[in-house]
């Protein structure tokens, strides 16, 4: 997991020559075509353009995302209205059914994405179909009468689900500039603290609906919550309305050709002085597995999604321990996450305009740290309920910022198309853990359960300083070899294919922190 060739080879460094000249010319020549048809935009211009974006793909995503987490989460919502006592879910089956639900969705999210790129995104069907085979799987989970068939199901689930997340985080590094991404990907995520408000607003509604029809308050939960996905998800194939998901920048029809050359071309030269490197190749799916990036980032997402695990599916169970009766627990899950949501946003705009991800996700990790001390604890319940607030803050806040520093610091983008599902792939296995861990024995205090999450948010503050080291002497050592150069006379000896293909160890690349 060597970094030190990250650095420019001095073989590539030479005094100016006619061949140099002649390499010069060619590569303002590329610059030449790919600028001729590229508009000249104002500042109020551009930022009127992404508005114009913003405003089309973002909430058919964000819609997309909420009743995603709706339906994955709302499995807690349903334990406290009878799901537990009518399928008989005694000593750890509900934890392992929360397990089968991760363990697929895991394993199919780097495949999923792949596919992403593959097939236009709207209309070949692939993030509405998926959103819409999910919706009808939760529908059936109302039906369930047993425990093996709550199992089958949550496991359909998982799979149906792994393709959406990742995907739509790729979808979107295909758009915005990485400096432009993580107010983006909050703005979808905060669907998800949005989710959580409503999960539990929607379950005190729905649980005066039971006995209706012969259902319990549980299944009717499940049926129009997947309902609910279902038409979403129609809406947005069959949509002739602005809000309809749209494909990719340079096919973008809502766009004026003027506009798509402006956007394509900005985040082809994004990160480098001679663009991204587009073109798919067997190469790209082994560098991000061979990346030290990649596998450095692991443990800082798994040290937010796995507190973020936990509090989604237990924060019901986690309130009610504290004396509160059913309608109030749900009732209660509201502010938690109302807090989290402008709480993400906040951290989303400031880390883009100053351009850094760390400081965030260390705040993140600090709230949560905080929090899940608090809970630990043996202090009073109300002072555990406001440590709930820091939790659900803290793990919902940092969580777009670690996905986009990984994303910023990728260069290509099938290698950034694989690497960062294969991030969260691994990361979110820390959700099989955190879904064992809130166990109904250890209730009030859930020694085990706070004091394991715990261990995940140590893990993040030992790895988010060594990343940033390390992006830090990189960036270092590449401004000095350019610096001296620069005072040499020299010249990198380096194609335009050449610095494409090197990505993000490209001696122009200067990583995010």
């Amino acid at each position: 997991m060597a970094y030190a060739a990250n650095t420019v080879p001095t073989n590539h460094i030479n005094p100016i020559s006619s061949e140099d000249n002649k390499r010069d010319e060619e590569r303002q020549e590329d610059s030449v075509l790919d600028l001729k048809d590229v508009p000249v935009l104002t500042p109020e211009q551009e930022k009127k353009l992404w508005r114009k974006i913003d405003m089309r793909i973002v909430p058919i995503l964000s819609l997309m995302y909420l009743l995603a987490f709706i339906d994955r989460s709302n499995i807690g919502n349903a334990k406290l209205e009878g799901l537990v006592v009518q399928l008989d879910l005694t000593g750890n089956r509900f934890n392992i059914a929360l397990i089968m639900f991760i363990i697929p969705y895991c394993l199919f999210e780097c495949p999923a994405n792949l596919v992403l790129k593959a097939f236009r995104p709207s209309r070949q069907v692939w993030l509405p179909g998926i959103n819409f085979v999910w919706g009808i799987i939760m529908t059936l989970m109302a039906f369930v009468k047993t425990y093996p068939q709550l199992v089958g199901v949550r496991i359909c689930l998982g799979v149906a689900e792994a393709g959406l997340f990742p995907g739509v985080v790729y979808y979107l590094t295909l758009w915005y500039p990485r400096h432009m991404l993580q107010y983006r990907i909050g703005l979808f995520f905060g669907a998800a603290t949005i989710a959580g408000a409503f999960s539990g607003l929607l379950a005190f509604g729905i649980s005066y609906m039971g006995g209706i029809d012969g259902l319990e308050a549980w299944s009717w939960i499940f049926m129009l919550e997947g309902l609910a996905t279902m038409v979403a998800a129609i809406f947005a194939f069959f949509g002739k309305c602005s809000t309809l998901l749209v494909d990719f920048p340079d096919t973008a029809k809502f766009l004026t050709p003027e506009e798509r050359a402006f956007i394509v071309w900005r985040k082809k030269y994004d990160n480098s002085s001679v663009g991204e490197e587009e073109r798919f190749a067997s190469r790209h799916v082994w560098a991000a597995f061979k990346d030290w990036q990649v596998w450095l980032h692991i443990p800082v997402y798994i040290s937010i999604v796995g507190p973020l695990y936990g509090i989604t599916l237990f924060l019901p169970t986690i309130i009610q321990s504290f004396g509160y009766n059913i309608p109030v627990s749900q009732l209660l899950t509201v502010p938690p996450y109302v807090a989290a949501t402008f709480t993400l946003l906040a951290f989303a705009h400031y880390s883009d305009k100053l351009k850094i991800r760390s400081p965030f996700i260390l705040a993140g990790l600090t709230m949560c740290l905080i929090g899940f001390s608090m809970n630990i604890s043996t202090a009073p319940s109300g002072v555990k309920y406001f440590g709930t607030f820091f939790i659900v803050m803290g793990s919902y806040a940092a969580l777009p910022g670690v996905i986009s520093w990984l994303g910023n610091n990728l260069s290509g983008q099938y290698k950034r198309g694989v690497g960062m599902p294969l991030q969260m792939c691994i990361g979110n296995f820390s959700g099989v853990a955190a879904a064992v861990i809130y166990r109904s024995q250890d209730s009030p205090r859930f020694i085990l359960g706070h004091g394991v999450e715990l261990m995940f948010v140590g893990i993040g503050f030992i790895f988010v300083p060594i990343v940033m080291f390390i992006y830090k002497r990189i960036n270092a050592q590449r401004d000095t070899v350019e610096r001296l150069a620069t005072e040499r006379g020299e010249k990198m000896q380096y194609s335009v294919q050449e610095l494409r293909e090197l990505g993000d160890r490209a001696p122009d690349f200067r990583y995010t922190l």
